[in-house]
């Protein structure tokens, strides 16, 4: 299969090395790691956005890292094309270090008078015992861990997955 790799990890320090390791990784699994950083054209942001969505459609799956990134939520752009592979039927498996639920993750005041757990800035938080947002948590498989744990989680060649 190929395999496209959502997330932040572009981003990494050691993003070079991280990409070696994942390719083998996928390479070992008899899979093949597409990867966001492998252009070697002039990077636009416009560029990096087609390349990126034409890479998904190409893809049979999706591994996307769900970790916090700048912040306590995933990465946008990992969410969106999580949405994009979602609306094409491709098969996506997040995987993120933490899968506590919401309100522990964020350690969510609560409940309030309204009784509803509220976050730090006052916003209240989803307390239907997920680790990420419904939107996110319902349409995917979430695995803890890393990128070998979510290869564990594809469905087999002739598995109606």
């Amino acid at each position: 299969m190929k395999l496209y790799l959502a997330g932040p990890d572009v981003f990494r320090p050691d993003a070079a090395s991280w990409a070696g390791q994942v390719r083998e990784l996928c390479r070992a699994a008899g899979h093949e790691a597409l990867i966001p950083q492998d252009d070697d054209i002039p990077a636009t942001a416009a560029v990096i956005y087609r390349s990126n969505l034409q890479r998904i459609a190409a893809a049979d799956a999706v591994l996307a890292n769900l970790n916090p990134f700048r912040g306590d939520e995933p990465d946008s752009g990992t969410c969106v094309e999580i949405g994009y592979a979602l609306a094409l039927g491709k098969t996506v498996i997040a995987y993120a270090d933490d899968l506590r639920p919401l309100r522990e993750r964020l350690r969510a005041g609560g409940p309030g008078a309204d009784g509803r757990w509220r976050d730090a800035t006052g916003y209240a938080v989803e307390d239907f015992g997920l680790p990420l947002n419904l939107m996110l948590a319902v349409p995917l498989p979430l695995v803890q861990g890393g990128v070998a744990e979510a290869l564990h989680e594809l469905p087999q060649q002739g598995d109606p997955g």
